[in-house]
């Protein structure tokens, strides 16, 4: 099975659940978890910036990630989001089969 880990971060708590409610209910996604709030620093426009962000972490599989990271592209609120996609080479069978299962349209 071909699973993956897609991230993104945004601005607000309810930014992050909404596009991990979005993703599991579009079945782009078995799982999304919400992370934080962190602090980036980060370039951006020439400038050094620090800001409050959490983290939504996608458990996926490399098929449904495509289909993921064009959604988080048209609907995340920043101009230009983190969305990276990191493969997973190994790991509890079971979960990684369910992460298969709820991933594939009804």
């Amino acid at each position: 099975m071909n699973v993956a880990i897609v991230t993104t971060t945004v601005d607000s708590e309810d930014a992050a659940g909404q596009l991990s409610h979005e993703a599991v209910e579009h079945r782009l996604a078995a799982c999304g978890q919400v992370v934080g709030p962190i602090t980036s620093t980060y370039w951006w426009e020439g400038q050094i910036e620090t800001a409050r962000e959490w983290t939504v972490i996608f458990k996926t599989t490399a098929e449904a990630s495509r289909a993921l990271v064009e959604h988080l592209r048209k609907v995340h609120p920043y101009d230009v989001p983190e969305v990276l996609v990191t493969p997973v080479t190994a790991g509890n069978p079971a979960y990684l089969g369910w992460v298969a299962t709820e991933t594939r349209a009804g």
